[in-house]
C-alpha cells in the first residue's frame, strides 16, 4: 500500500530529539506543579501519522522535541517510534529510577540490573459502526538482578520498587481523562468525552514548533535499531495497513529492554512485536543528558492520541488538514526518588484538542469522541492496571 503522507520527518534534517534551548522564546509553559511534576506537552501533526511534540517539565525545567511516526501496519514511513513506543520505555526508566533509588535508600548494592518489560494493549469492534475501543492489559515486568536479598526480601523489594514509580498512579484506579475542544479557533462544548472544567488554552500552533532550536545536536539519543525478532503474540498483527480494517479484534505487544549504562544513563530498546516492526533504541536520563522517564511517558500519551484523530479521519474519509494538542500531565514525586516514601499518584490526563476542519460541529465533536475511545493510552489510565513481576537472578 502506498504510505500515508510526506516523510517530513527524514527530510527535515533535524535530530529526531533534541533538547530545546529556547523555550521561553517558543512560549510553551508548564501547568501549577500540585503533586511533584506537572509536564505540559504540545504535539501537532506533521504528514500522515508522522507527529512531533514539545515537552516541558516543570520538576526538571527542561523542554525535549520528540517526534513519533508509524510502520507498515498504518501505512507509515517508520521515520520514529511508534506512540506506544514512548510508554514503554518511560515506564521501563521509572521502574529503574525507583529500584536504583530504593537499593540506595536500604544500603542494598545492586550489581547487575536489567528489566524485560512487555506491555499488551487491544483492539476490537467495528470503526464503521463506532464500535471500535481501545484496551489495555496488565503489565508484564522480568527483573534480571544480581544482589545479596534472599528471595522474599527480593520480591518485597521489587513491589515496593514498582508500586513508588510514578507511572502506577496512571495504572492503579481508574483515571477518566478530561478534554477541552476547539473547532476553527472556536471552543465548542464535548460531547460523550468527559469535560475539563477550565478554559481553552491557546493553541500551541502557527510557528511556535518551528522555532525550537537544538541545545546540542545529539542524534544518538534516538536511533533505529533494525528488525524486531519476532514472537508468537495471540491475535497479532503484521500485514500492511492491518490497523486501518474496519473491523478489528487484536492484541498489541511492545517490549522495551532497559540496562543502565556505566555512565548513569538508560539505554532502553523498545521491541516492535504486535503490530511487528522496527526496534528502536531510546536514552533516557533524569539529569538533563537525555529525556526523563516524565518525559517520554507524557509524550507517548499524546503522540497515541493524535495517532487515533489520524486514523479515525483516513478510515472515514473525513476533512481534518490540521489538527494539534495541549496536553497536561501531573505526577507525583516517586516514592524512593523522591522521598516520598510513598506510592506513585498521578491526576486525570487534561487535554486541549484544536482541529481544523471543514465538517461540522457535531463531527468535532464525534471525532474527539472516538479518538478518546480507541486511543490504547487513555484506556491504560481509566483501567485497574497491575504490573506482574518475574525474577531472573543473573
Amino acid at each position: 500500500m502506498a504510505k500515508l503522507g510526506d516523510n517530513v520527518i527524514g527530510a527535515s534534517g533535524l535530530p529526531a530529539f533534541f533538547k530545546v534551548a529556547n523555550a521561553d522564546e517558543v512560549k510553551i509553559d508548564t501547568p501549577e506543579n500540585r503533586k511533584g511534576d506537572a509536564l505540559r506537552t504540545w504535539v501537532r501533526s506533521l504528514s500522515g501519522f508522522q507527529k512531533e511534540a514539545l515537552v516541558r517539565s516543570a520538576k526538571t525545567g527542561d523542554t525535549w522535541r520528540l517526534v513519533s511516526d508509524e510502520g507498515p501496519y498504518l501505512n507509515g514511513h517508520d521515520a520514529a517510534p511508534c506512540p506506544l513506543a514512548f510508554l514503554s520505555a518511560g515506564m521501563a526508566a521509572s521502574f529503574m529510577n525507583e529500584m536504583l533509588a530504593l537499593a540506595e535508600s536500604r544500603s542494598t548494592e545492586i550489581r547487575k540490573l536489567r528489566l524485560v518489560q512487555n506491555n499488551y494493549y487491544t483492539m476490537k469492534g467495528s470503526m464503521p459502526k463506532r464500535t471500535m475501543e481501545g484496551g489495555a492489559e496488565n503489565v508484564e515486568l522480568e527483573v534480571e538482578i544480581d544482589c545479596d536479598l534472599d528471595d522474599g526480601a527480593l520480591s518485597e523489594f521489587l513491589i515496593d520498587a514498582t508500586c513508588a514509580s510514578p507511572v502506577n498512579g496512571l495504572m492503579r484506579g481508574r483515571l477518566e481523562s478530561l478534554f477541552k475542544l476547539g473547532r476553527n479557533g472556536r471552543p465548542l462544548p464535548t460531547a460523550k468525552a468527559a469535560e475539563l472544567d477550565a478554559p481553552l488554552l491557546p493553541d500551541p500552533g502557527g510557528d511556535r514548533f518551528a522555532a525550537s532550536a537544538p541545545a546540542a545536536s545529539d542524534p544518538a539519543l534516538m536511533e533505529p535499531v533494525g528488525a524486531t525478532p519476532k514472537k508468537d503474540v495471540a491475535k497479532g498483527t503484521a500485514s500492511g495497513g492491518s490497523s486501518l480494517s474496519d473491523e478489528q479484534d487484536r492484541r498489541l505487544n511492545i517490549g522495551a529492554v532497559a540496562v543502565l549504562r556505566e555512565d548513569g544513563i538508560k539505554e532502553i530498546q523498545q521491541m516492535q512485536y504486535s503490530p511487528y516492526g522496527t526496534s528502536f533504541r531510546f536514552l533516557s536520563s533524569e539529569d538533563g543528558r537525555a529525556p526523563d522517564a516524565g518525559t517520554l511517558v507524557s509524550a507517548g500519551i499524546g503522540f497515541c492520541f493524535m495517532t487515533q484523530f489520524g486514523r479515525f479521519v483516513s478510515m472515514l474519509h473525513l476533512d481534518l488538514p490540521d489538527y494539534r494538542i495541549a496536553q497536561d500531565t501531573h505526577f507525583s514525586l516517586g516514592g524512593a526518588s523522591g522521598g516520598t516514601g510513598k506510592a506513585g499518584e498521578a491526576d486525570p490526563i487534561e487535554t486541549h484538542v484544536y482541529l481544523e476542519t471543514g465538517e461540522s460541529d457535531e463531527t468535532a465533536k464525534e471525532m474527539l469522541d472516538i479518538s478518546e475511545q480507541t486511543c490504547f493510552l487513555h484506556a491504560l489510565c481509566r483501567t485497574d492496571l497491575k504490573t506482574k513481576l518475574k525474577v531472573v537472578r543473573i
